[in-house]
This record gives C-alpha cells, sequence and structure tokens, in this order.
C-alpha cells in the first residue's frame, strides 16, 4: 500500500515535510522526530523504504493488564516512546478478561521474531502462577524485563514501586492527621505487590498507630481490584469504626468514597481515603484523591534501558530495581473526626467519584 503523507503526519504528529524528509533520508530532522516518522509507518501499515530498514533495531513486545485502570496506559506510553527512542518498534498487547491470555500474546510475538518483550502487572506478579514461562523464554534466549513483580529465581531484571514502603508513607500520613483506625484496602493476597503493600501496612500500624497485632485483622479487606472491590470493602470496614483507609489502586480509593457517600458520610471530613499509583485525572475527582504516585517515567525508562542491554548483549542485572513512591497530598485526606465514621448520617449526598 502506498504511504499518503498526510496520514504519517497525522500520526507522527510532525508535518508533512518533515515526513518527506524522513522518507527520502535527508539531513535536519531530529532523532526522535525521525523515530516517531518511522514508529507511524509501522504503526499504519506501510512497509519503510528499502534505505530506512536498516534503522530499526527490531520489534520489542509489551505485555499490559486490562486498559481499564488509566496506571496501564500509563505505563505503556512512557515505555513505548522510549523504545522508539531507542531505535525498536513496540508492539502493544493488552489483556482483557476472557480474551487472549498472556502466553497467547507471547506466542504470537515470539512468530514475530521480536528482540525482547518487556511485561508489566503480568503473571510474573502471581504467585500462584507458574513461572516456568519465564525461564522458557529467557533459555532461547529471549531478553525479558518485568515491572511490579518480583520472581527472585527468575534470572532477569525487575522495576518495581517499593509497595511496602508506600504503605508505611501512607499511614504515615493519617496518622499526623490524628487517625489511629485505618483500613487497608487492597487485592487478592497471591500477588506480590499486594503481599508487600499489607506487609508495610501492618509494620507502619503497629509501630506508628500503636495498635496490637491481634487488631490489625479486622482492618485489612483484600477484594478485587476495582472500583466494585473497593466500594465492597470499605463498607466492610466503615462498619468497625476505621476513620481512614490506605487503598492498593486509585480506582479502588473511588470506590472508597462511594461507599462513604452512600452511607451519607463526607470525604474527608467523615473519611480520610489515600489511593496508589497517581493514575492520570486523581486531581480531578471530587474531592480531589490524595495517593501514592508511583514514578512512572523513571520505571518505564529503566526497564527499557535494561532490555535494551540485555538485547545488546551488556548483560543489566539480574535483580530488583526499587523506586521510592511519593505522598502526593489532595483533598481525600483530613484530621481524623471526633466520632466513628459509621455512624452516618440521614440523608447522603449526591456521589461524584464514580467508575
Amino acid at each position: 500500500m502506498r504511504a499518503r503523507l498526510s496520514d504519517i503526519a497525522q500520526q507522527a504528529e510532525v508535518s508533512e515535510a518533515t515526513v518527506s524528509r524522513v522518507l527520502n533520508d535527508r539531513p535536519g530532522v531530529a532523532p526522535e522526530t525521525r523515530q516517531a516518522v518511522l514508529t507511524a509507518l509501522d504503526v499504519l501499515g506501510y512497509e519503510r523504504p528499502a534505505r530506512l530498514r536498516k534503522r530499526s533495531a527490531g520489534l520489542v513486545g509489551l505485555v499490559v493488564p486490562e486498559l481499564d485502570n488509566p496506571i496501564f496506559p500509563a505505563f505503556a506510553q512512557v515505555i513505548e516512546s522510549t523504545l522508539a527512542q531507542s531505535g525498536f518498534t513496540p508492539v502493544l498487547c493488552t489483556q482483557t478478561p476472557g480474551g487472549v491470555t498472556e502466553d497467547e500474546y507471547v506466542e504470537m510475538l515470539l512468530d514475530r521474531q521480536v528482540s525482547g518483550i518487556v511485561f508489566v502487572s503480568g503473571l510474573h506478579a502471581d504467585t500462584a502462577a507458574n513461572h516456568d514461562r519465564y525461564r522458557a523464554l529467557l533459555s532461547r534466549p529471549l531478553p525479558i524485563v518485568m515491572i511490579n513483580g518480583y520472581v527472585p529465581d527468575v534470572p532477569a531484571p525487575f522495576v518495581s514501586c517499593d509497595d511496602g514502603e508506600a504503605a508505611e508513607l501512607a499511614v504515615a500520613h493519617l496518622v499526623a492527621l490524628g487517625h489511629r483506625r485505618i483500613g487497608l484496602i487492597t487485592g487478592p493476597d497471591r500477588f506480590v505487590p499486594v503481599r508487600r503493600k499489607v506487609a508495610g501496612w501492618r509494620a507502619a500500624m503497629t509501630r506508628l498507630a500503636g495498635l496490637a497485632e491481634s487488631e490489625l485483622d479486622g482492618l485489612a479487606e483484600l477484594s478485587l481490584f476495582g472500583v466494585e472491590g473497593g466500594e465492597a470493602a470499605a463498607g466492610r470496614l466503615l462498619d468497625r469504626g476505621v476513620t481512614g483507609v490506605v487503598c492498593g489502586s486509585d480506582l479502588m480509593a473511588l470506590g472508597a468514597v462511594r461507599a462513604a457517600r452512600q452511607r451519607g458520610l463526607s470525604v474527608p471530613s467523615d473519611l480520610s481515603v489515600v489511593g496508589y499509583d497517581d493514575s492520570p485525572l486523581m486531581a480531578f475527582t471530587d474531592p480531589p484523591l490524595t495517593t501514592m504516585r508511583q514514578p512512572v517515567p523513571a520505571m518505564s525508562v529503566a526497564a527499557v534501558r535494561a532490555l535494551v542491554d540485555e538485547i545488546n548483549g551488556h548483560g543489566a542485572p539480574h535483580s530488583e530495581y526499587l523506586f521510592r513512591p511519593e505522598l502526593v497530598v489532595r483533598g481525600s485526606t483530613a484530621v481524623a473526626p471526633a466520632r466513628p465514621s459509621g455512624a452516618g448520617r440521614s440523608t447522603p449526598p449526591t456521589l461524584a467519584a464514580t467508575a
């Protein structure tokens, strides 16, 4: 199919003149702009001119979970851009419930002879999954890098946010506001990031909030990831008189806000809520969400650099790179109320934070 300059220019967000200069291999175009044009050719299904094909370092697979959670598109955007700047063409594989599985995507990527694969929050984060699938890839050999989920006996680079520290920082923030009954809402126990958050929360609650270990079991709710899971878990914790909750994701935090409002409670006057991720638009919810920010740009760049080093034979360290989270304080946390949050009011206000 003959390439149309207008289509390529629109996809790459450059002028048609710039596209022409790149296709004719003329000087005067920045490397990142040139790569954006070449990537646009690939995305649109156009064949690169023969003189430019040697510039492509190859395809790299990027396997991410469903895109309903905005943190995953955020990772994908930075990883794809960084790969393109390194001369690689990213191939995005998005999983959906009941759709193509991670293993099926890997087979497709292998058929396309990819140079490597980046996995974001994949089966490597699931302690119940068989991790031999990754050892088989490494034995081919195929370079891989995993984000958020560490498997000590898989010899590959891992990049993670420090989930334990994130939970501790969130608890410390709420304790400083006078909260003591601080609940935890996060996902199923089999996931590595969840276990780390639980451990961090428990450590902070005994050290900072002064609660005994025996008091903590009733303050932790492991639920399904997402708004609905957060809402159900928050309802149970409100019945136990919590005044603050630390959530395993921003979407779960929005569910906690919804649960509070359905009971006629105010966030943050009656219940303080802390999310996790600082995914896009969390500054614009009602109230704006206090959350633990994952350093997505730094993590994504580190993952790509490790993968490129592996592809080029330089051998990145086969260990876990831990990145420090950042507390972002907004309007969903405040001084602890004088009375238990579960008391409620007679007439619930209109819900503003929705899925």
